[in-house]
């Protein structure tokens, strides 16, 4: 190569270094990495954007936020114990001393809220993980296997039709005792409570995420991935899963929304937590009897509960609108 030749060589080289350093440094071109092609726009920004634009969902995020504060945070602010018992204080209204006023054996009815809530928020925290999972885990497997579909839908709708109430009422009588003996009163009825909620929970989600993956394995990254010999298992986490998390995360916000009514139902029928421990639900329950002389005892703890599961559903309903990228990309 003579000397004209070689240093002809040697510009094109630099104006192709030129050209490659421009495009990582100037927005309108695509840099070399294609991993750091997210950068300047995430997907994860531009859902925040989306979500922030549902004045409903910022709205409900802030109260639920709040809500999280006031049973988490309140407890070290406010530290009257949620169990003592004051009876020269029974009944009073609300004053200095007990802002929201005490129960009929002297309880301080702020630091039961704010225990009952920390409980009731945990019991639905808690039970939506195990239903999701439960949930997300059977409809993976049933739509990405065709051979599994039946089987597992058959016990999807076998569980769709069992009156989850009374089957709910019955595993609370069956296993509360020994639950109770093993771990304790408190901790037994934790597991027994969120355990009955997440085994009776997860059908929806399951039929959701199924339906999802049935669309997703006929794309055509998927078809690609497959036809070059990619396992099942690395096809599902890396691949499958990604792309039907949206729906989950909606499906978990309602389910959290879900399993605090469950909880609080069951509390109110008796048959939640024992009466030493607080929840919002055995708040209304202890309530019911002197509802007409000392309402704002029931009005409470059903504010509360209605006020979490409405802010819930509004979080849940924006992310929906926020994931779904035919309205993300308007």
């Amino acid at each position: 190569m003579t000397d004209p030749d070689r240093q002809h060589a040697l510009d094109t080289a630099e104006a192709v270094d030129a050209t490659a350093a421009l495009a990582g440094a100037v927005p309108g071109l695509p840099p070399d990495d294609p991993h750091h092609a997210g950068e300047t726009r995430s997907q994860w920004r531009d859902i925040w954007r989306q979500f922030r634009s549902h004045r409903g969902a910022m709205v409900a995020l802030v109260l639920f936020v709040a809500t999280i504060l006031f049973v988490v945070v309140g407890p070290y602010l406010w530290t009257i114990d949620p169990t003592y018992v004051d009876i020269r204080a029974r009944n009073s209204g609300f004053s200095a001393a007990h802002p929201l006023g005490t129960d009929q054996l002297g309880r301080d009815m702020l630091a039961r809220l704010m225990a009952g809530g920390r409980v009731s928020i945990a019991v639905g925290l808690t039970a939506m993980i195990i239903a999701i999972t439960l949930g997300s885990l059977i409809g993976v497997v049933s739509g990405y296997f065709r051979r599994l579909d039946a089987p597992l839908m058959r016990l999807t709708e076998l569980f769709l039709a069992l009156p989850l109430l009374p089957l709910l009422l019955l595993m609370v009588t069956l296993f509360r005792e020994p639950l109770s003996q093993n771990f304790g009163p408190a901790m037994g009825t934790f597991i027994l409570i969120v355990s009955a909620i997440g085994a009776t929970s997860w059908m929806q989600a399951a039929r959701i995420v199924r339906g999802d993956v049935l669309g997703l394995k006929e794309r055509e990254f998927i078809l690609a991935a497959r036809s070059i010999g990619t396992p099942a298992h690395r096809m599902i986490l890396r691949h499958v899963l990604p792309n039907v998390l949206s729906p989950i995360m909606v499906a978990a916000t309602l389910g959290i929304a879900t399993a605090i009514i469950t909880e609080s139902a069951l509390s109110f029928l008796g048959l939640g937590f024992p009466p030493d421990f607080p929840t919002w639900g055995r708040l209304l329950y202890d309530a019911v009897d002197q509802m007409v002389m000392y309402p704002w005892r029931v009005i409470l703890p059903g504010l509360f509960i209605s006020l979490t599961v409405l802010c819930v559903n509004y979080i849940g309903d924006g992310l929906r609108d926020a994931m779904d990228p035919r309205i993300r990309g308007r």
